[in-house]
């Protein structure tokens, strides 16, 4: 019988569903699926959770600005999310919305539970109130008379409510905090315990009757269920508790590290296990409350080039370039900081130079000295210590990824990446070809592409895609473990030289324009010091862009026949469509493929913008594109016009 895998469970917060989304949105996300990844593939049976928290009086009111219901306004933006998600290659394996009707019924039933332990009851609440928080003070936690955690004013509020008894858990949750590594870094600990522990708990109040965008307390509907007490318990709800199938919260629970960014550590180390503790509930093993993207220092800038939308930088530098840069330019558990021209340079330096020249050299004079046919070598003391670093390599890694310190993790793949473009240098295969001796230059060849195949595997976790085509050019399958991330378990390469990651940048050109991009898109950021994860980002939701009907008129939309249909390899969104447009035969590739079979497409009549520049997707040069609508599950409709081939849409 199979030995089982050890399990691990891992979250990000839910982020609130406020409005735009930037990299600062991206880091918790990318970094908690490096170490998803790197977990699996570690031999551990991996759950990671992420998701959206959707209620709230923000959430009611930016819905009611906008002439939507607050349902269809957090379904635009949890769809925003996901597609974010999707395009960072995030592995999650679950996504919650607190708005599930599984997760809605378990939060009513875990309230009326606490409130019949007598840790719920009904008082009066009298103080002040941020509402960009949705979190209640008294006047002696306010900072300079603004709220401790935003900074931003705060009004006096009263109003009934129900409180949990938080004051009842103090002492535990201090023992929690103090007497193991419950929480980290250490220096969260000691804000925990000295700003808000050691000066008093008090109870919490969890219910609000301002609004009813919320889940309704069960036995006084005028109450909604707000914030932390519908938001929290989602790392639970998630796997099935309080439901009927509760298989995987009996599998993964308890979680093995909750990460955020530090601003609200208060609630997650303070609030969490206390509620936890209430309903006698293991606890998490392990909070980690890393650091914020700062912005320059400052206030995101066009006039500094300061383009954070994620789509924008994914579309420009590829994902891997945006991943590579938060994971190893933010130390996990400080603050970091964010410009666009220090995310070209560790493009240009890491990606293309160190990485990227690595392959390519190494790749073409295999090829061009052995026609890529490189077999293992004998034992060479000369190679001992290059050999060394690249058998130390795997558990390097691991013992940064424990911490965690994914920063630092990346440092010791490439303290090896600069080693073999040393052990080029210092060993010349060129000479070596030169001189005729064949036996020495197939060792250095061999050591070298071990070297790339190792640091390729090691890369798996932290980027997604040019590591695989580093496999590719190796002639190797992509490694689902690291098992053999070690020298000389190869016996021989057949290499193929494959495309470079990225071509070295001109970084002055590039940050003109992002620059321009920022100016078309009109950028405005209004996060000064932005948390990564922020679950309480104040920033605008988006607006509708909105064109002229001089811009509606530049499009040409045509009628056109579907004669032929397959399916893109490697993408499971995409298909591949011929279609006739009434005066010749085109390549469209469109995201459908989750929608449509090709032959449920082929004979169809489509609507075709005709006009569109043409653009390589996968390998494949699409030449216009076909318009949908989108139905109540998320997926494509094809719009089938009336008509011939070539006729005129208006």
């Amino acid at each position: 019988m199979a030995k089982s895998k050890p399990t691990f469970y891992i979250t990000t917060p839910i982020y609130y569903a406020s409005g735009a989304l930037h990299i600062g949105h991206c880091y918790t996300t990318v970094a908690c699926d490096a170490i998803a990844r790197f977990k699996r593939m570690d031999g551990y049976d991996v759950y990671y959770l992420t998701g959206t928290d959707e209620h709230g009086q923000k959430v009611q009111k930016a819905a009611e600005e906008r002439g939507l219901s607050p349902q269809a306004f957090v379904d635009g933006l949890a769809e925003r999310i996901q597609k974010l998600w999707e395009r960072m290659d995030i592995s999650n394996d679950g996504f919650i919305r607190t708005t599930d009707k599984a997760h809605e019924k378990a939060i009513a039933d875990i309230f009326t539970k606490l409130y019949e332990k007598g840790d719920i009851y009904k008082s009066e609440y009298s103080g002040k109130y941020c509402e960009p928080c949705e979190s209640f003070w008294t006047a002696s936690q306010l900072v300079n008379g603004k709220c401790p955690d935003c900074g931003r004013e705060v009004r006096d509020s009263k109003e009934e409510c129900y409180f949990f008894r938080l004051s009842k858990y103090a002492d535990r949750v201090r023992k929690l905090l103090t007497e193991t590594d419950f929480l980290q870094p250490d220096s969260r600990v000691k804000e925990m315990v000295n700003n808000f522990i050691d000066k008093g708990l008090n109870d919490l109040a969890v219910t609000r009757t301002s609004f009813d965008w919320g889940i309704k307390v069960p036995f006084d509907e005028k109450h909604v269920i707000y914030v932390w007490i519908d938001a929290l318990p989602n790392y639970i709800t998630a796997l099935g508790y309080g439901a009927g199938d509760d298989a995987k919260y009996k599998k993964y629970w308890p979680c093995d590290m909750h990460v955020m960014a530090k601003e609200i550590v208060r609630f997650h180390s303070i609030v969490w296990p206390a509620i936890l503790m209430a309903l006698e509930i293991p606890l998490p093993k392990r909070l980690y409350g890393h650091g914020w993207i700062m912005f320059g220092g400052d206030k995101m800038s066009k006039s500094k080039g300061n383009v954070v939308d994620p789509f924008v930088l994914t579309d420009r530098y590829g994902v891997d370039a945006l991943r590579y840069y938060l994971l190893s330019s933010m130390p996990f558990g400080d603050d970091s900081n964010y410009t666009s021209e220090l995310l070209l340079s560790s493009i240009n330096v890491n990606l293309v130079n160190d990485l990227g020249n690595l392959v390519r050299r190494t790749f073409a004079m295999s090829k061009q000295y052995f026609g890529g046919a490189v077999k293992k070598p004998a034992a060479d003391d000369r190679d001992a210590a290059y050999i060394k670093a690249i058998d130390a390599l795997a558990a390097a890694v691991r013992a940064d990824m424990d911490k965690p310190e994914i920063n630092r993790a990346l440092e010791k793949i490439f303290g090896v990446i600069d080693l073999s473009n040393k052990y080029i240098d210092e060993n010349k295969p060129w000479e070596l070809k030169k001189t005729g001796d064949d036996i020495r230059l197939n060792a250095v060849m061999y050591n070298l592409l071990d070297g790339i195949r190792v640091c390729a595997n090691m890369l798996l976790p932290f980027l997604t895609k040019y590591p695989r085509r580093i496999f590719d050019g190796l002639g190797l399958p992509v490694p689902t473990d690291f098992a053999q991330a070690k020298h000389g378990v190869i016996e021989g390469y057949s290499t193929t030289e494959i495309e470079p990651i990225l071509n070295r940048l001109d970084i002055k050109k590039e940050l003109a324009e992002l620059e321009k991009i920022a100016e078309q898109a009109e950028v405005k950021p209004t996060a000064e010091n932005s948390g990564a994860d922020s679950a309480q980002n104040t920033q605008a939701a988006e607006e509708p862009q909105l064109i002229s009907i001089d811009d509606f008129f530049k499009s040409e939309l045509v009628v056109a026949e579907v004669e032929a249909c397959e399916k893109v390899e490697k993408a499971k969104k995409l298909l591949k469509l011929t279609v006739f447009d009434g005066t010749r035969r085109r390549t469209v590739v469109s995201g459908i493929a989750l929608a449509y079979k090709p032959e449920e497409v082929t004979g169809k009549k489509v609507a075709l913008v005709a006009n569109l520049k043409p653009a390589k997707l996968c390998g494949i040069v699409s030449e216009g594109m076909l318009l949908c609508s989108v139905g109540e599950d998320g997926l494509p409709r094809l719009v089938h016009p009336d008509g011939k081939a070539g006729d005129k849409i208006c």
